[in-house]
């Protein structure tokens, strides 16, 4: 079992910045890939960016690229997503995930994921 715990959420205007912070805890030794999605009142959970267990490999969906960065710190258990340039339509509840082992794969895919975080708010004002 794993644990996962986000913070960094917040109230911020357009154009502003957030760095999101996901903390894994439990069975840490095992590899997992860590996925954050975001979810909007009214919208269906949406895949935002990936980072592999090595940290040697990130993938980011087309409308966060240039703006978001996600990177990890396995000696602390912490996944970073940096969120920069931040719109109103980037408003929602973001979520960090584990996918156990090594492959990306399907890493876009929510079902894939076995752990999944509570959640945190990030809201942008215009």
């Amino acid at each position: 079992q794993v644990q996962l715990v986000e913070s960094g959420g917040g109230l911020v205007q357009a154009g502003g910045s957030l760095r999101l912070s996901c903390v894994a805890s439990g069975r840490t030794s095992s590899s997992y890939a860590i996925g954050w999605f975001r979810q909007a009142p009214g919208k269906e959970r949406e895949f935002v960016a990936a980072i592999s267990w090595s940290g040697g490999s990130t993938y980011l969906a087309d409308p966060v690229k240039g703006r978001f960065t996600i990177s990890r710190d396995n000696a602390n258990n912490t996944v970073f997503l940096q969120t920069n340039s931040l719109k109103p339509e980037d408003t929602a509840v973001y979520y960090c995930a584990a996918k156990p082992g090594l492959s990306m794969l399907f890493i876009t895919t929510p079902k894939e994921y076995s752990y999944w975080g509570q959640g945190t708010q990030v809201t942008v004002s215009s």
